[in-house]
């Protein structure tokens, strides 16, 4: 990889998001199983939706500079998934194990705020403004996950759901 300029470090973060998203899309079925609550449950679904069109969103937007997302592998990403599959092989507690599951969502979406806040900004810097405005549609769903799953975790799922044995 050659970085020699900021156009290449953009398209460089794309093709590290796309990477990302692909590995989110793999994932996240398996959140879906794992998790006991039905109302996580519905979060992680409906998150493998939204990560399904950030995944086509990021393509476009590659496609438009006439690159491809080649071989680029996301390593923070993989390393955050594993996290994620490590708590999918626990056992004990299936209140608290939710409770590790969304920490483990979380981590991953904060990773995705901070690449897509990144893109983002070097999109608007290079003067791709419809491409910024996209990167910040998809920051904004993000972030939307992120409070939602943080909701999940201070509401009644976790807070009433913890049974005395597992605080």
């Amino acid at each position: 990889m050659n970085l020699n300029s900021l156009h290449d470090v953009y398209v460089h973060e794309l093709k590290d998001l796309y990477s990302a998203e692909k590995q989110i899309t793999e994932a996240l079925p398996k959140m879906v199983k794992a998790a006991s609550d039905q109302s996580l449950k519905d979060a992680f679904s409906h998150h493998l939706d939204q990560t399904q069109g950030h995944l086509q969103r990021v393509r476009q937007i590659l496609d438009e500079l006439d690159e491809n997302p080649g071989n680029v592998k996301c390593d923070g990403m993989e390393g955050l998934i594993k996290e994620g599959e490590d708590v999918i092989k626990t056992s004990g507690d299936s209140t608290a194990k939710d409770a590790a599951l969304i920490a483990a969502a979380q981590r991953v979406e904060h990773y995705e705020i901070a690449a897509y806040g990144a893109a983002r900004s070097h999109a608007k810097i290079l003067g791709y403004d419809e491409a910024a405005n996209t990167l910040q549609r998809t920051l904004d769903e993000e972030g939307e996950t992120d409070k939602k799953l943080t909701q999940l975790a201070e509401g009644g799922l976790l807070g009433e759901g913890i049974n005395e044995s597992a605080r």
